[in-house]
């Protein structure tokens, strides 16, 4: 099984095909099988909640976070996954689309994955449930950019118990501006930006795309993770 698992983050690492699997690793249809398993009962999601409630309890703040940021991230298409592509007109590219939440730490609460010229303002009631249901209904504001304005999200978040906070970029802005808040999602879709095979949709599945989303943001959380482990066991 630790086998199994190595060789899963390997493949979501390199981005590689699963037949190109190393031979050190179990036979790529053994992982592949067990991947499949692990991704269908929601295993890495789990993990995903557990590390976050660590790592918050690290830097000292409440187990559940009170605040979510909203934000997605396009993925451009692939002959896998070009038959339910749609084109972004915004990113001017044809793929997929993944709405995630993190919270203010840049920590994974919720995410699922849409053709990409789905709107990301009709995905905040989606979003919002999964967020309530993470994290047992203790955040009551959600930060998100101007692709989310208007009274349908606004409500959307609202039946779910959040209020929704648009973050607009300043009038006079020129060139790079560093938004509040809405950095830190970005950080996080920066952090699964180097795993290879997140790149592209290179997936059949959606529900494939928002899984592998999630083994890299447990493999980066267990990182932190362990490095806030060997910080206090130092200390001792």
């Amino acid at each position: 099984m630790p086998a199994s698992y190595d060789a899963l983050r390997w493949i979501v690492r390199a981005g590689a095909a699963w037949r190109l699997l190393p031979g050190d690793f179990p036979p790529w249809h053994v992982v592949y099988d067990q991947a499949r398993r692990w991704l269908a009962a929601g295993c890495f999601e789990a993990m995903a909640h557990d590390l976050r409630v660590v790592l918050r309890l690290v830097e000292r703040r409440a187990a559940e976070p009170s605040a979510a940021i909203l934000d997605s991230r396009t993925l451009r298409s692939t002959p896998e996954s070009g038959a339910r592509a749609g084109y972004d007109g915004a990113k001017r590219q044809k793929g997929s689309k993944l709405h995630a939440a993190v919270d203010t730490l840049g920590h994974l609460l919720a995410l699922h994955v849409t053709p990409a010229d789905e709107q990301d303002r009709a995905q905040v009631g989606q979003l919002a449930a999964a967020v309530q249901e993470a994290t047992g209904e203790a955040v009551d504001l959600a930060y998100a950019d101007q692709g989310y304005t208007g009274e349908v999200p606004a409500k959307a978040a609202e039946a779910n118990g959040m209020a929704l906070q648009i973050i607009r970029a300043p009038e006079s802005k020129r060139g790079f501006v560093l938004l509040p808040r809405r950095w830190v999602v970005e950080r996080s879709f920066a952090w699964a930006a180097r795993f290879r095979r997140l790149a592209r949709d290179y997936e059949r599945l959606p529900q494939t795309v928002a899984g592998l989303h999630v083994v890299a943001f447990v493999t980066f959380m267990l990182a932190k993770a362990t490095a806030a482990f060997d910080l206090v066991h130092n200390t001792l």
